[in-house]
């Protein structure tokens, strides 16, 4: 007989409301060990006896059999001789003065779950808030750790007998699930309506569902309440309820997220390749961009002139049951057959017949640029006027958290869906857009280790950043910092994850603009706790992103570009077109677009026409009056706009290339006015050839003295010049679009070129909200790629605007720490 050992285990990560313990449970039982597991704020405790092979094959499957949410980031192993164990027990979780844990972001319904919502055997049969360890509801819903039921907003709803029997089983998938509930004691739902000012509850349970159903069905608008806030839905086929859903929400054409019953109704209506079917049917649920098809019936006021659609899957069971059949009360009207299952990883999808319902519209649930409701009396309030209906529940929200938004690479090579390797690829070929529901707060990983820092990030698409060893928490998204309501977000956002993951900052890092509310925030917050401050320019924080992302130390600069569309640079114009040198304490800009002017500054953004003239006034084009900008503006407005030019009245310079992007869908007859950032270039990219090869060339001054003097301008006048004869000459938009497009990818590619001949760096990082565009950074890569570059893109953050405060954390950390 083996002589026994003993072991204690310390392990930090994913460990906790992920059924981390029962698997601990599981092996110890299997292995015919003693001792226990316990959670503490600060990750996993386990002590061991049992003999020293049975440790070692313990050790081996643990680290190699984890739950679906588990994640090991440390793992501490000590040997000692037996501590006399006679059972193996999981104790309850122990608080640890200054101790923190990263906690597991909401996951979608599993496919345990999916099955017993549906059964009418089961006894939470069609219940709503079904869950298990391994699915439902975690950061929208913890208060505070460690992650116990007392710490969520599950507190008011005490266990069942049955369910609290589950609970305590450590082998029960349910044990421990701290929002395990049932009919019987769980939260429940109803729809409201408006009657003349007071809300009535008309329906419960099944018969809210089956109302909304008809509601929706009926081209009704309907505020559901969801996991990180209320959501409005309609018909996504009808075009009069979206139309009447836009003129309520006061989003003109900004395109609406669709929600879609099942992986071949989204095949239905769009393309889509095997790296966007792993996505949409992961655990995290995003919207995917996805290529619409021809002969789809999604109504056409759902994405105003573009030519992809935003798609989600189902993630809650409240969303199943919105898909289920009125009738499927009725046994013989709801068959689970094997070909309703998909044997992807994580995914489940249910037989198309299974459903009755159109595609959904699923847009957030407030007026255009406000935070989402979260809480019962503020939709009320809020969405009164927005909504034909609430279907509610009284399960609260702690924190709000918006969908997340991602797309793919064409260009990038998928493998297939088999083997072990499959969650690796998923992983790599996500494309963030907006990173919130299913993947914050799960904390990225920092390539050094830091001090307790806040980072505050910009004014759009605001995220901040807390940082703590060599954990990044990234938060989720919180919005444009532009109104009282947004900053209110902010900041019980900032001051939940410092509780949550014990953070006091030691230093502050913010956007280099004095007027952003962030910028703000950050300012008055040190000088009231005498912290240091760190003014980090935006263009740097966004390069400093992407070489964090992927590990890189700072040892060695990169050639950082960085397109955006506004940044405040240093000296005092805004940047936007740049070709930096950057490590992390430092940067120098190389080459940059040639300045033009914005006259109106924000008045100019709004109306692509006045930066179209603006731009030809630089560059001494005349104002044609074929063009369609100068068409759009009358004789008054193109005088006034002439004045304003000629006397540098409120016409601040910019060298941004979304700027660039907006002058030219303009010259291209695109468009003249804009009501959502970026839409111009959006609908420009949309419209493009991708099987033209022309280019539109830009002129880059040849360096004439060395990387000391002053940062060399890109001039743009040789392609507007070739964009307008087209565009007077007849040539398609398409083509026009294409040959725009074509023409900046060579750009950067000249560019780095020259940079690398007199720097030797041949490291390049491509950041800001430029590169969404799909074509023009499948373009570039294939450029910088073939001259033997080696390129860095986003993949764990967005390259937009919300992953900046990532970067402005690894730059005052940098800083702080005096390395480069």
């Amino acid at each position: 007989m083996s002589e026994l050992s003993g072991a204690s285990l310390h392990i930090t990560g994913i460990v906790q409301g992920v059924g981390f313990r029962p698997f601990v449970y599981s092996l110890a039982k299997r292995y015919t060990l003693t001792g226990w597991v316990r959670n503490t704020s600060a990750g996993v405790d386990i002590e061991l006896d049992g003999t020293k092979p049975a440790l070692d094959d313990f050790l081996f499957a643990l680290k190699n059999e984890l739950p679906p949410l588990a994640r090991i980031d440390d793992l501490q192993a000590t040997g000692h001789g037996p501590n006399g164990f006679t059972t193996f027990e999981i104790l309850h979780s122990e608080a640890v003065a200054g101790a923190f844990q990263p906690i597991s972001p909401d996951v979608s319904l599993c496919p345990d779950c999916l099955r017993e919502l549906f059964d009418l055997k089961d006894r939470r049969y069609r219940y709503p808030f079904i869950n298990c360890t391994n699915c439902g509801p975690r950061f929208t819903i913890i208060t505070d750790i460690p992650y116990d039921r007392p710490n969520t907003t599950m507190a008011p709803f005490a266990m069942c007998p049955n369910c609290a029997a589950e609970y305590q089983n450590p082998l029960d998938r349910r044990f421990h699930a701290q929002p395990v509930a049932c009919p019987v004691c769980g939260p429940g739902i109803w729809l409201e309506r408006l009657n003349v000012q007071t809300f009535e509850r008309s329906n419960v349970e099944n018969d809210a569902i089956f109302e909304a159903q008809r509601l929706l069905a009926q081209g009704k608008i309907v505020a559901i309440k969801g996991l990180g806030g209320f959501h409005l839905a309609c018909d996504a086929t009808n075009s009069q309820a979206v139309t009447e859903l836009r003129n309520r929400k006061l989003r003109v054409d900004k395109p609406f997220a669709l929600m879609m019953p099942d992986l071949e109704t989204v095949e239905k209506h769009c393309f889509v390749n095997d790296a966007e079917r792993v996505l949409l049917e992961s655990r995290q649920r995003p919207i995917v961009l996805l290529y619409r098809r021809p002969e789809s019936n999604i109504a056409a006021e759902v994405a105003p002139r573009q030519d992809t659609l935003g798609v989600m899957l189902p993630y809650t069971p409240l969303h199943y049951l919105l898909f289920a059949p009125t009738n499927e009360l009725h046994p013989s009207s709801f068959i689970f057959h094997p070909s309703s299952f998909t044997l992807h990883p994580s995914s489940f999808t249910l037989h198309p017949s299974s459903f009755i319902l159109h595609p959904l519209v699923m847009t957030s649930g407030n007026l255009s640029e406000e935070p989402i409701a979260t809480d019962n009396d503020e939709a009320r309030q809020r969405l009164a006027s927005l909504a034909d209906a609430f279907l509610m529940h009284n399960r609260d929200i702690r924190t709000r958290c918006d969908d997340s938004v991602v797309r793919t690479l064409e260009s990038w090579h998928v493998d297939t869906f088999e083997g072990s390797n499959v969650l690796t690829f998923k992983r790599a070929n996500v494309y963030f857009l907006r990173r919130s529901r299913g993947y914050a707060p799960d904390p990225l990983q920092l390539p050094f280790d830091a001090p307790p820092l806040l980072a505050t990030g910009a004014e759009l698409k605001n995220t901040f950043c807390l940082t703590r060893e060599r954990y990044a928490f990234l938060s989720h998204h919180i919005g444009d910092m532009q109104n009282y309501e947004t900053l209110r977000s902010f900041e019980d956002g900032v001051a939940h994850f410092e509780r949550l993951f014990r953070i006091q900052p030691e230093a502050i890092a913010h956007d280099l603009h004095p007027d952003y509310l962030s910028t703000r925030y950050a300012l008055q917050r040190a000088e009231l706790e005498n912290l240091p401050t760190f003014a980090v320019q935006h263009h740097h924080a966004h390069v400093a992103a992407c070489m964090a992302e992927h590990g890189l130390r700072g040892e060695s600069p990169v050639i950082g570009v960085a397109f955006d569309g506004t940044g405040y640079g240093e000296d005092g114009a805004i940047w936007g077109g740049e070709f930096l040198i950057a490590d992390y304490a430092s940067y120098q800009r190389l080459y940059h677009l040639a300045y033009f002017p914005l006259p109106g500054g924000d008045a100019a953004i709004r109306r692509p026409a006045r930066t179209a003239l603006a731009l030809l006034w630089q560059l001494g084009l005349d104002w044609d009056e074929r063009l369609a900008p100068v068409i759009d503006l009358c004789d008054e407005e193109r005088m006034a706009l002439r004045v304003q030019l000629e006397r540098g009245l409120n016409a601040p310079l910019t060298s941004s290339m979304g700027r660039l992007f907006d002058a030219a869908a303009a010259l291209a007859s695109v468009r003249q006015k804009v009501n959502y950032e970026a839409q111009a270039a959006i609908e420009f990219e949309a419209l493009a050839d991708e099987r033209e090869t022309g280019e539109y060339p830009f002129a880059v001054n040849r360096p004439e003295a060395s990387l000391r003097a002053l940062s060399r301008a890109v001039q743009p006048r040789p392609a507007i010049e070739a964009l307008i004869a087209d565009a007077l000459g007849g040539t398609p938009v398409a083509v026009i679009s294409a040959r725009f497009h074509n023409g900046l990818a060579e750009m950067v590619r000249e560019v780095c070129c020259r940079i690398r001949s007199e720097s030797n760096i041949n490291v390049i990082a491509l950041s800001g909200g430029v590169w969404q565009n799909q074509l023009l950074l499948a373009r570039t890569l294939a450029r910088l790629q073939e001259e033997g570059f080696q390129v860095y893109i986003h993949r764990q953050a967005p390259p937009n605007d919300g992953g900046l405060a990532f970067g402005q954390a690894a730059v005052a950390i940098a800083k702080m720490q005096g390395t480069a």
